[in-house]
This record gives structure tokens, C-alpha cells and sequence, in this order.
């Protein structure tokens, strides 16, 4: 049960944020600073690079590698493959786990690691195996880690990863907001100086001024009436959220949304990109799911009975290009069956700041559902 009095209490909240995920959210835009200035520091900003990489390898554990790959693909298109390197192993711990190259991959090929932990032999084995077939090998994680030996002793470039004090003694929810921004940002400047994508260091500035934004308009000490983060958090408390995303970047946000919530507060969701959500979920809204399944459910005791799960559909937009959307039919659908449905869409901008702004909000949605529901 979702603690509503709890998100209009800035004391309780902290209090309730025993892992510092308000905190992490709040300071995303100062975390992507520096990740930025780590990379220049590093050298990115210095390479010369010979003809663009003919794939894109990423590795990492957890859904911080996920979610890496996920937008690093989506923001390069198809100007190389971007594939994630999924880990083998008997239970999902660091030492535990174990990656493997594809055949293929060789001279032509770049490597990226991606980890909040930098101890798992497994990643400093995949980079002596990288060394071994000519791959080239750039790695973000803690500094000072096993990682770090293993990346620059094998002619890699290593990166350390933007880490805040109070993050020193934990280990870190990979789904936490300030390890994807970490891990992500010094990927971003590579890939610019590769000519993958475009992220000049002027277009960074703007995210992190975005998630400055959001952590105005979505902190604590925002009331929920006004607060966008907290009123999806509160819609969601008891529901199943069907993440329904259209345009290029609301997909990633919609993944990392789902990733999220697993992670963080223990909340299930299933997501899909419109149109075809529109004929992948019509069952799931068909169902007992959905509010008009139990006709009794107005009349139901809240105070002494377990509320239903109910189906809540969760519209993350871009803008789309010409005008074209399916936003208009979701809706129909959705309200057709007595589903509520709420929607986000991002302020003008590029295409790294709608990005930003989308996995913002549901970032800090996801912190507060957790919270409020002592996760």
C-alpha cells in the first residue's frame, strides 16, 4: 500500500531514503557534469579516430548495462550495430558471471564496458580477451577497481566513473538515476568524437541543465498537485502499468521506466511501442485487468480489503515527426475499457534533452513509488 501522506512530507521522504535514491535523482544534471569532465580528463576529447568501428560491443551487469546499450543504439541508428554482450554464470553476482565475444569480433570492432562495480572478473577477463583478438577496449567504472588494472594493463581507455561520497560504502542499484547518467555520459563524448552520434559538449550542458530543470519541478519539497513524478507515482500504487511509448527516444525511457520499477520498488510493468501496443495489450485491457472487469469494485471496502490490480496505461511521447500519431487511438482504446491513462511528453528540444526529460521524471516517479511504499 502506497503511503500518499508520505510524498507531501519532504522529512518523511528523506528519512524513508536509505539509499540515497532522491538524492541521486536530484542530482543528475551535477553527475552528468562531471562524468563530462572525467571524460575530458581521460582523453576522449584527444582521440583521433581512424574511420569509424564497424560494431559496437557493451558490456556490463544489470540493467545499468541494459539501458546503456538501449539508448546508445537508439541514438546512433543504424550507423553501426550496437549489441549488448549478455552475461553467462549460476546466479547474478560479480564473481559469478562471465562474458564472451562473439566470433566475429576483431580490429574493426569497439568494446565499451559499462559497471558501478569494476570487481567482477568477468569484465576484466573480457578485456583480456578483447586485447587478444585487436578489439579496441574503453571502460567506465569506479576508479581504483580490479577493472581499472585490467583495462589499462591491456592498452585500453579507462574512464572513471562519477561517484558521489555517500555512495563510496554501498554498492549501487544499477537502476539507481545517477548510475546511468554516470556510466552514459563519458559513451556519449566517445561516440560524438567517433562520429556515431552527435553529443558535442554544448548539447551535454543542455541535458544536464534538462535534469536540473526536472529536479526543480519534480523535488521533494514540490507539492503532488503540481509535481508530475509524484502524481505518476500515485496513479501507479495500485496498478499494473502498461508503458506505451511512441517516438524514437520515449522508447528507451519507457524500458529504463520498467527496469526501474523492478528494481527500485519491487512494481511490475510490461511495456510497448505504439501502434502495435495498440493490438499487443488489447487483451491485457480485455482482461480481468481492466477496471470494467469487476463491476463490485466501487462498492469494495478500502479500508479492509487488498485493493485489485488494475491496469494503468502509461503514454510516454516524443513529438512525432509530421504529425503522425497513434496517441488518439491508444487513448480510445484504453478508455473503451474503463482503463485511466496518463501521459508525459517532454518540453522542445533536442533530441538528448527530450531524452533526458523523459527518463527524469520517471526516474524520480519510480524513487517515490518506492519510497511511499517502503521498498
Amino acid at each position: 500500500m502506497l503511503d500518499e501522506s508520505l510524498l507531501d512530507t519532504p522529512e518523511a521522504l528523506a528519512d524513508a531514503d536509505r539509499r540515497a535514491l532522491l538524492r541521486g535523482a536530484a542530482e543528475a544534471g551535477a553527475r552528468v557534469r562531471t562524468a563530462a569532465r572525467h571524460a575530458v580528463e581521460a582523453g576522449v576529447h584527444d582521440l583521433k579516430p581512424d574511420g569509424r568501428p564497424r560494431a559496437i560491443l557493451i558490456a556490463g551487469p544489470g540493467a545499468a548495462a541494459t539501458c546503456v546499450a538501449d539508448l546508445l543504439s537508439t541514438l546512433a541508428g543504424a550507423t553501426s550495430p550496437v549489441t549488448r554482450l549478455a552475461p553467462a554464470g549460476v546466479a547474478p553476482a560479480a564473481g559469478a558471471l562471465r562474458w564472451e565475444l562473439p566470433g566475429w569480433a576483431g580490429s574493426v570492432d569497439l568494446l565499451l564496458i559499462a559497471t558501478p562495480d569494476g570487481t567482477e572478473p568477468g569484465l576484466s577477463l573480457l578485456a583480456e580477451q578483447a586485447y587478444r583478438r585487436g578489439c579496441t577496449v574503453v571502460a567506465v567504472a569506479p576508479a581504483g577497481t580490479p577493472l581499472t588494472e585490467s583495462t589499462q594493463g591491456n592498452h585500453g581507455l579507462f574512464v572513471p566513473m562519477a561517484t558521489a561520497p555517500y555512495e563510496q560504502d554501498e554498492s549501487l542499484a544499477a537502476s539507481a538515476p545517477g548510475v546511468l547518467w554516470a556510466l552514459l555520459t563519458p559513451l556519449l563524448a566517445l561516440l560524438d568524437r567517433t562520429g556515431l552520434l552527435t553529443a558535442p559538449p554544448d548539447a551535454v550542458e543542455k541535458v544536464a541543465d534538462r535534469l536540473d530543470h526536472i529536479a526543480e519541478r519534480c523535488g521533494p519539497a514540490i507539492a503532488t498537485y503540481s509535481n508530475p513524478a509524484k502524481t505518476l507515482a500515485a496513479e501507479l500504487a495500485d496498478a499494473l502499468p502498461l508503458i506505451w511509448t511512441e517516438g524514437v527516444s520515449a522508447g528507451p525511457a519507457g524500458r529504463r521506466f520498467a527496469a526501474a520499477l523492478a528494481e527500485l520498488s519491487g512494481h511490475p510493468a510490461v511495456v510497448a511501442e505504439l501502434p502495435e501496443a495498440l493490438a499487443s495489450h488489447s487483451a491485457l485491457l480485455a482482461g480481468r485487468l481492466a477496471a470494467s472487469a469487476d463491476p463490485d469494485d466501487f462498492f469494495r471496502d478500502r479500508v479492509e480489503e487488498t485493493p485489485a490490480l488494475h491496469a494503468r496505461v502509461v503514454l510516454l511521447r516524443d513529438r512525432p515527426i509530421g504529425g503522425l500519431t497513434a496517441a488518439p487511438s491508444a487513448r480510445d482504446l484504453a478508455l473503451s475499457h474503463d482503463t485511466p491513462i496518463s501521459e508525459l511528453e517532454p518540453e522542445p528540444g533536442g533530441e538528448l534533452e527530450t531524452l533526458a526529460e523523459l527518463i527524469a521524471i520517471t526516474d524520480f516517479a519510480a524513487v517515490y513509488l518506492a519510497l511511499a511504499s517502503g521498498a
